[in-house]
């Protein structure tokens, strides 16, 4: 399903602009043509949906899988929707100097943002826009998830964002009249949390239109698990393990590892056999709405789709066991009811040969990537002269170090080792493992847009297993504007990755 090219990573939050986050915007636009001069075929992002602060500004931890980022919403289409005046966008140097950082300051971007947003709401709400009324009535029609999570994001503000679990038994059970009752009574809420899923919507489906005209196909990921605190969750119970007071009996997580006690992820789990026996239509929903948004679907902690490590709520991590999924039911219902999907395998760690026979049955190529290697083990999997043609070469990915922080970091025996692999004295670290991933059999090559400047480990975008500091890293206007496209134009002409 893949022809030889390669790609960039760039979250959107990582773009520069001016008001301390990337947008669907003029940042947006000038990254992807940045990707075209550089003869890319791939835009590869973390998942789109809303972040929270008290799960860390993870966009793996959303309220939503269905929903977008609202703060990634362009103020400056707004503008020219007549729904902002221009200088609503003009941020106050005193009281938002955070703003023009080269660090995503969620709270103060929230802030500056959400104030915008309601001005935008009310002009829209007392205004004559008909036709932008036609398209929102429309996109509430269809977006079918948009009921459940209008009412969850209303009902989280009324409870301080706390947890559903903490919500009153009526409403956090989903009793009938409760439920009625919360919608009227937050009907203009409802509608506000709605017209801004529209807006970002909108915004996003001509960012997708505007990458396909120059040929970009953008690289989404869908985690195989949701969050427990999520609209998922508290609107479709019977999808997920969970005992009669909605709380899960059985979590995520991974077993122990070289080195490790294993981790407890507290993801709850899949209700498999419920999901079987209703067609696996919420998996097929959740799959179906991301490819209207996305080109191919990364598939994260692939590794669950053959088998998941369920852990008891009130045990250890180690204390898990292994147990089946129906993946292959599951990869034939949605090939069935949404047709081909290009899937991408995160396929890293805990990997046997039944997981990999289910990846090759998607066609879904997987991942390797450089950092992992042993550099003084001759033939070692991570070593690029050994991928095979159905993998995706990573130098670095948003879950390791950059490759200068990598390479920083590395013992004297693995630096010398990895010098003599590459013929190189590392001076050039970064592109020297860009140029290995380029020129490896992977059908797909991706690079973090870090490891284009060779920056270091104050540039890492993420450190698993940690609650501060992550998800933050923009680049600055003088590193977009100094972006390699030539290097990397010639590099991708010569390993036949162009377009």
């Amino acid at each position: 399903m893949f022809e030889r090219s390669s790609g960039v990573f760039c979250h959107p939050t990582m773009l520069p602009g001016p008001h301390g986050i990337g947008s669907f915007g003029e940042p947006t636009r000038g990254f992807l043509d940045r990707l075209a001069d550089a003869d890319q075929s791939y835009w590869q992002i973390c998942p789109l949906g809303p972040t929270a602060a008290i799960h860390g500004n993870s966009p793996y931890q959303s309220s939503s899988t269905f929903a977008i980022e609202p703060l990634l919403i362009d103020l400056e289409d707004l503008v020219s929707r007549d729904l902002l005046s221009e200088p609503a966008t003009e941020p106050d140097p005193v009281y938002d100097a955070d703003l023009s950082a080269e660090t995503v300051h969620y709270e103060a971007v929230r802030e500056f943002k959400t104030h915008r947003f309601r001005q935008a709401f009310d002009r829209f709400e007392d205004g004559d826009f008909d036709a932008l009324e036609q398209a929102f009535s429309a996109f509430r029609r269809r977006a079918h998830w948009l009921e459940d999570y209008t009412l969850f994001r209303a009902l989280s503000d009324v409870y301080d964002d706390r947890s559903w679990l903490e919500w009153p038994e009526p409403i956090r059970l989903r009793e009938p009249s409760a439920l009625e009752r919360w919608r009227e009574d937050l009907a203009r809420e409802r509608r506000y949390c709605a017209f801004l899923q529209f807006l970002a919507y909108e915004q996003w489906m001509d960012v997708r239109e505007y990458a396909a005209d120059r040929g970009i196909e953008i690289l989404g990921d869908m985690p195989i698990y949701v969050a427990l605190d999520s609209a998922d969750v508290w609107a479709n119970p019977a999808c997920f393990e969970l005992g009669d007071d909605g709380r899960p009996e059985q979590v995520a997580g991974v077993p122990p590892g070289p080195g490790d006690d294993g981790q407890k992820w507290g993801n709850p789990l899949y209700d498999w056999s419920h999901l079987e026996s209703t067609g696996f239509d919420w998996w097929v929903d959740r799959v179906s709405w991301l490819t209207e948004l996305v080109d191919v679907v990364r598939l994260d902690h692939f590794r669950a789709f053959e088998s998941h490590w369920s852990i008891p709520v009130e045990k250890p991590a180690h204390e898990g066991e292994w147990r089946p999924t129906p993946g292959s039911a599951l990869f034939d219902t949605i090939r069935e009811a949404v047709g081909r999907v290009p899937f991408v395998a995160e396929d890293l760690g805990f990997v046997t040969d039944e997981v990999q026979a289910l990846r090759r049955s998607i066609d879904a190529p997987g991942m390797k990537v450089l950092q992992y290697a042993d550099w003084c083990v001759d033939g070692h999997l991570y070593q690029p002269h050994t991928f095979e043609r159905d993998t995706v070469a990573y130098p670095s990915t948003h879950d390791t170090n950059t490759v200068r922080g990598w390479y920083d970091g590395l013992g004297a025996d693995q630096r010398d080792c990895l010098h003599y692999y590459l013929g190189t004295d590392g001076s050039a670290i970064h592109w020297d493992l860009l140029e290995a991933a380029w020129e490896s059999d992977s059908v797909l090559a991706i690079v973090p847009i870090q490891d284009l400047y060779g920056l270091g480990s104050e540039a890492r975008f993420n450190t698993p297993g940690t609650a501060e500091g992550n998800w933050t890293w923009r680049c600055s206007s003088e590193q977009f504007e100094a972006f390699p496209t030539d290097r990397l134009r010639e590099l991708t002409a010569r390993t036949g990755r162009d377009r």
